[in-house]
Parts: structure tokens; C-alpha cells; sequence
């Protein structure tokens, strides 16, 4: 039986409370917030902290979970790792590549065990069309599309104040909403990124210091162009679409269906569970991903998302931050994981 924590119960703290108290296999020991009026939402028999400190010295878990806003991801990472315990985090890693490789370092400084919450690469979708791209049966990779048009309101930064401040949560659009899009760009080409040329802007007037919109042109090793769009500044939330074309065939991912396009027409391949823990757009995946780490901490044997899979994501949003100041083309060097 794993026991589970959570540090921090705001929306997505409460996808993962529903998540743990589901499995057999698990059971929720404590849950740390600064809000004490939160105690409400938690299990009855199930601890309430409202100090990390306390919560660290009191309590002995197998995991937790850090479902923070961005600037607390590493700092509280760091001292969960200092003290033994293992690590299921949110989205995004870190607010930056460097942070994000101190993180990384985590693992084998202290020898635990960390899975990073990259839960959309376990859509059925994903998994479908991830296996039929490695396969080579439609050839190489020659392009992606990702193209994430949502909307948030005036409101949704002033109940989150951090979310618009760029040491607090790293960027917006990019970093906040369209992170797992990036992922899946990157993780769909199959090759490391050879450059970035990006623009990064705000069209609605919040006065905010974080991007709400960002394009950008990303070209792969092995010679796929990438094109990115994401913007918060839409009339609603829009299905995410990804669009991956082959030597000899094309794949749209959209409203949680994988189709084959192919001479014109599209054939419907695969679908998404309609089962949610939350909101659709983050996907129905976080079940499955804690399910695999927990039983991954239980056995000792079996894969998991590990924290140098977030890097890629990290590097992409730097570099494209990074273009849109200097307005040139950023070259990568060989990933570093």
C-alpha cells in the first residue's frame, strides 16, 4: 500500500486527491496547504498541514505529490528529496532550463524516485499514434503542428496573481497552458531540436508581465519543421490539435481523437476515455500515470516519466523567449538528456 501526500490543494491538487483516493493500491495519509479552509476537501482520517516544515518532520510517505504554483516546484522538490521521500510533480519541471537541471539532479543526489506529470503522453491517442510514427511504416517524420487556442480571463490571473508574474510562474501561454503540446511536438519527432525562431507578445489588456501569445518555427535534426501556436486570448477553449505528416501519410490529433489522413479524406484510428478527473483539457491520463509510478514504487520495476523528459519543453519555451527579444534564429546544441 503506498502512502501518498499532496503539498498545495488548488485545482489540479484536487485531480490527484480524486486520482489517489481511487486506487486500491494507495491510501492519502496527509495533505499540506496554507489555506486551512481547504481541510474541508480532504478524506475524513486524512492529516492537515499548513507547513511543509511540519509536514516533512511528522510524516513519513512514499510519495509526494507538489501541485504548487511554478516558482515553489523545485525549492519544495529539494526539500522532499533532502528527506528521503519520493516525488510525483506537476507540470512544467521548473520555470526555466536552468532550474530544471538542478531539479534533474535531485534523483541521484538523494536516490529517489521522481516522475514528472507529463500525463498526456498516456492518452490512448498518443500511445496509438507514438507507436505507429516509431514503427516507419509511413516513412519519416518531415512535419508537426501544434496549435493550443484558449481562453483566460481578466479574473483567472487576479485569483492567481503569480500566474502573471514572470519570476513566479515562468512565462504564461507557453509554460502554463501549451507546455504539453511542446512535449508532444518534440516527443512525436522523435530527434533532438536544432533551432528556434519565436515571437512571444500579449494581445489582451491585462497588463501582465507573461506572454498570452507565442508562435514559433521549430526545426527537428532529422529535418522536420515544426510550427507552434498558442494563445490564451481566444473567445473559449478550443481543442488542442496536433497535426503530424509523414512521408507517407498524415495524422491529426483533435478533440480527443487520432485520425489518419490519406488521400484526401481522415479514418478515425483511435479515442480518448471519456472518463475525467478535472477539466478535458488536461486530459484523462493522470490516473494512469500515478497508477504506474505507485506501482513502479511498489515493485521496484517498471517506467515512469522521469524529470530530464520535461528539459526539451523547457528549452523549446527559453529559446523562443529568447528570439522574440533578439529577433534571431536560436541554435541548440545536443540536448543534455
Amino acid at each position: 500500500m503506498i502512502k501518498a501526500a499532496i503539498i498545495g490543494l488548488g485545482v489540479i491538487g484536487e485531480v490527484h486527491l480524486s486520482v489517489i483516493t481511487s486506487l486500491e493500491n494507495a491510501r492519502l495519509i496527509a495533505v499540506c496547504d496554507t489555506d486551512k479552509a481547504k481541510q474541508k476537501k480532504i478524506p475524513p482520517g486524512t492529516l492537515f498541514y499548513s507547513s511543509v516544515e511540519e509536514f516533512l518532520q511528522r510524516e513519513k510517505p512514499d510519495v509526494v505529490h507538489i501541485c504548487l504554483p511554478h516558482y515553489l516546484h523545485y525549492p519544495v522538490a529539494q526539500k522532499i528529496a533532502e528527506a528521503g521521500f519520493n516525488i510525483f510533480t506537476e507540470k512544467p519541471l521548473a520555470l526555466n532550463a536552468a532550474e530544471g537541471r538542478e531539479y534533474c539532479g535531485l534523483e541521484k543526489r538523494y536516490g529517489v524516485k521522481i516522475c514528472l506529470c507529463l500525463q498526456n503522453r498516456l492518452n490512448n491517442t498518443t500511445e496509438v499514434l507514438y507507436n505507429l510514427l516509431r514503427s516507419g511504416e509511413y516513412g519519416e517524420v518531415t512535419g508537426i503542428r501544434g496549435s493550443v487556442a484558449w481562453y483566460r480571463s481578466k479574473a483567472y490571473y487576479e485569483a492567481g496573481p503569480w500566474r502573471g508574474v514572470m519570476a513566479q510562474s515562468g512565462g504564461g501561454c507557453m509554460i502554463n497552458q501549451a507546455i504539453h503540446t511542446l512535449d508532444l511536438m518534440r516527443y512525436f519527432a522523435g530527434s533532438p531540436v536544432k533551432s528556434v525562431k519565436g515571437n512571444i507578445g500579449q494581445i489582451l489588456d491585462y497588463g501582465l508581465e507573461v506572454e498570452d501569445t507565442a508562435s514559433a518555427r521549430i526545426n527537428f535534426e532529422n529535418g522536420a519543421a515544426g510550427l507552434f501556436t498558442a494563445s490564451v486570448a481566444n473567445f473559449a477553449d478550443e481543442s488542442v490539435e496536433i497535426n503530424v505528416r509523414c512521408e507517407k501519410a498524415g495524422f491529426v490529433l483533435r478533440d480527443q481523437k487520432l485520425f489518419k489522413v490519406e488521400n484526401g479524406g481522415e479514418a478515425l484510428l483511435a479515442s480518448d476515455s471519456d472518463a475525467y478527473a478535472g477539466k478535458k483539457v488536461y486530459g484523462n491520463s493522470h490516473g494512469k500515470l500515478i497508477d504506474q509510478f505507485y506501482r513502479a514504487l511498489e515493485t521496484g520495476e517498471g517506467s515512469w516519466i522521469h524529470p530530464e523528459e520535461g528539459m526539451p519543453s523547457l528549452r523549446i519555451i527559453d529559446a523562443i523567449r529568447k528570439s522574440s527579444s533578439t529577433g534571431e534564429t536560436v541554435e541548440f546544441d545536443v540536448e543534455p538528456f
